[in-house]
């Protein structure tokens, strides 16, 4: 691998050699008295580095940071003691003596930033987190080796700030700022507003939250990545304050906020406002998020050059030597914007690399020269919308990881990132990504997926080794030329018609995989079921594979229920239609038995965080919209969101799902006795549902071996 990056690691070593030792706090998190069965020993070195050893009855773990450690001690638990956390189980039973090491194991990498999290992120899986969660997240990153995570949390308190000492009131403010599941997309420029007005309530509490988050991520020596300023201000700037601005119109039917023009002399004095009143609540950092003129394609006047210099230099006012984090997606980062920076002053988050990538190799986002001087993160984007359903690049990833060895192109490559829409899905790919830096460039599919399931379910299984072999030459293995954005959507989450293929608008999806390849997997998940009861990772991905398979038989009679309607054979039609309802009640049983696949999961989290009836409510209405319509009927119907961040729930599948196949199959049932085929008004049954109450719960119904089981013989007749 490339001669190691001595700055990174330096950076982090004052904060790794002071304090606490905070991989005791992880180790007892994980399982109480788990720290007395490990050494942990912090070594500086040249290059980053965790090691294995055993020391008499305990295990030894030394590394240059603390995150490494932990990586360190996550590697041990997977593939010494068959212990895989994840995020659908952060907690384990130790062994009362640990397995031995019993030769030194040593990994090195010169990857030495890794990076987490999307803007989006915050939003479609973290937007109602309260502490618990989010510190289980930090210690998730921490064993993954995360060093570099983007801190967005709070930002809107920044906001609220800036906002009334530029001459707003606090009510006006408010009203500028978007709500819970819609701050990602106003923190990127937009939307303004939607979801909104927060309560007062949500403020300081998301400021002390934001407070305790920054606190882990630096006892574990990690570098917060915090939102800077790149000229946003809300779209009546400049009538209101006599500034010059720009504006871009509507983004999929939303007001987007102004952009400050450089050449504004306000410009620095207003930046200077927005990282004031952020350090005054968080302090400051050596990496700022900035993505002016996100998804903007319809400019001809903005000087990018100015803009670019501007907004490096304001952040450089606040912290001199700070670096400009920007993504790189779409025009992103424009090249007149950055021509004229020098290496150090970017990192570029090459966003999409395992399909996309923008930084040389031929590609649909190919460009030609990089990015020049530059550093850059090769990154995972996986997923879209926190869509459900398996989706993975596993031989293109290996592939375009293993193109960046040796080209020049390559040669400011300083590290990965995973930057994934939504989390919480395809532990596989997540697993996989965070273990190239260690495990370098010749990882190769089939003896990596053999040793993943060993440490998955604490055992080696030809079995389950089988159907993951299956999965990982299908349907995790979306091929090269295909652009799809994440998962192969469940036909059941989408709007229907006649040539209903997709879910979401933007999916780009196409056919790569057989659907008897996920049934065949299922088969051979459910035939060993009765040896994993118990165990939390078998479980959940016997969840999702039948899931994944019943989705797939469902797309099956879809199109033979169409065919049938067109071929106006009522018989048929009807035992058709009938079966593709009941395989959507099927899999809300399946998913029910599993707190991660409930609609409550979401919709809990949203009530849990008011203080009152009429904020719970709000934060609910965000968590319901954003699944469904997304925004208003603009939005859902031309604006191109609805059902973008749909979601494969038990509970949304039988309230709404159900309801509007049911009523598409009645409407074209009404055509053989004579009736007409008739427009339905799709969006006013999404905002039915969207802004009702009734009250879903996260907590697991059923047993699921037995459900999973029983749907399976049902769907498969086996």
């Amino acid at each position: 691998m490339r001669t190691c990056l001595l700055v990174p690691v330096l950076f982090l070593l004052p904060f790794t050699s002071a304090g606490a030792n905070p991989i005791d706090g992880l180790l007892e998190r994980i399982a109480p008295g788990a720290k007395d069965k490990f050494i942990v020993e912090l070594s500086p070195d040249s290059v980053d580095y965790f090691e294995l050893d055993g020391a008499g009855d305990k295990v030894a773990v030394r590394g240059n940071t603390y995150v490494n450690i932990a990586a360190g001690i996550n590697w041990y638990l997977k593939y010494y003691a068959g212990i895989h956390l994840s995020r659908n189980n952060m907690r384990a039973e130790m062994p009362d003596t640990l397995p031995r090491v019993k030769h030194k194991e040593r990994h090195e990498t010169a990857l030495a930033l890794r990076y987490d999290f999307n803007y989006c992120t915050f939003s479609y899986t973290m937007a109602f987190w309260d502490w618990a969660r989010w510190e289980r997240e930090i210690d998730w990153m921490a064993l993954h080796g995360i060093n570099l995570p983007l801190a967005a949390v709070g930002t809107e308190c920044v906001w609220l700030n800036l906002l009334t000492r530029l001459g707003y009131t606090r009510e006006e403010a408010e009203q500028f700022i978007a709500g819970p599941a819609y701050l990602a997309w106003f923190e990127m420029g937009n939307l303004e507003g939607w979801g909104g007005p927060l309560p007062d309530s949500w403020f300081p509490g998301h400021e002390e939250l934001q407070k305790r988050i920054l606190a882990r991520m630096r006892e574990y020596g990690m570098e917060p990545v915090l939102p800077g300023y790149a000229g946003m201000l809300p779209h009546d700037a400049g009538e209101r304050l006599g500034l010059d601005v720009e504006t871009f119109g509507l983004w999929n039917g939303f007001t987007r906020p102004a952009i400050l023009q450089a050449t504004d002399p306000r410009f620095a004095a207003i930046a200077d406002l927005y990282y004031e009143e952020q350090a005054k609540l968080f302090g400051t950092a050596k990496y700022y998020s900035m993505d002016p003129f996100h998804e903007v394609s319809d400019t001809t006047s903005t000087d990018f050059a100015g803009a670019g210099k501007a907004i490096l230099a304001a952040v450089r006012r606040a912290v001199p030597d700070a670096v400009w984090v920007v993504q790189g997606w779409t025009e992103n980062p424009r090249r007149e914007m950055i021509d004229n920076m020098k290496n150090g002053d970017l990192l570029i988050l090459d966003l999409f690399s395992e399909c996309r990538p923008m930084w040389g190799m031929p590609s649909l986002w190919q460009r030609e020269e990089g990015y020049g001087v530059h550093d850059w993160l090769f990154c995972m984007l996986e997923n879209f919308g926190a869509n459900v359903g398996l989706h993975g690049r596993i031989d293109q990833l290996l592939d375009n990881f293993r193109q960046t060895k040796d080209n020049p192109l390559a040669a400011h490559l300083r590290g990965i990132g995973l930057t994934a829409e939504g989390i919480e899905n395809n532990p596989i790919m997540f697993e996989l990504m965070c273990e190239l830096p260690w495990r370098g460039y010749e990882t190769e599919r089939e003896a990596w997926i053999e040793e993943y399931v060993k440490a998955r379910y604490g055992r080696a299984d030809t079995t389950l080794t089988a159907a993951w072999e299956l999965l990982g030459r299908t349907i995790y293995n979306c091929p090269r030329g295909n652009n799809q954005q994440g998962p192969h959507e469940s036909v059941f989450c989408a709007r229907p018609s006649l040539n209903t293929f997709q879910a979401s608008s933007w999916s780009k999806m196409s056919n790569y995989y057989d659907p008897a390849s996920t049934a065949e997997a299922a088969r051979l998940f459910v035939s060993v079921a009765d040896k994993y009861e118990g165990n939390d990772n078998f479980e959940y991905d016997l969840t999702d594979v039948l899931r994944q398979a019943v989705a797939d038989r469902g797309r099956v009679v879809y199109n033979r229920a169409t065919a049938d309607y067109k071929s106006f054979d009522r018989k048929s039609f009807e035992a058709d239609t009938a079966l593709f309802l009941r395989l959507i009640l099927l899999q809300d049983e399946l998913l029910a038995t599993r707190t991660e696949f409930r609609t409550g999961h979401w919709t809990e989290q949203a009530r849990g965080l008011g203080e009152s009836e009429d904020e719970a409510n709000l934060y609910e209405r965000n968590a319901r919209t954003q699944i469904t319509t997304w925004g208003n009927r603009e939005c859902a119907d031309s604006g191109g969101l609805r059902d973008y961040a749909h979601k494969e729930w038990s509970g949304i599948l039988r309230d709404l799902y159900y309801r509007r196949w049911a009523e598409w199959w009645r409407m074209l049932g009404e055509v053989f006795d004579g009736g007409q085929e008739r427009d339905i008004d799709w969006y006013a049954i999404e905002y039915d549902w969207a802004t009702d109450t009734a009250p879903y719960t996260s907590a697991p119904e059923g047993d699921t071996i037995d459900t999973a089981k029983r749907i399976y013989k049902e769907v498969f007749g086996e």
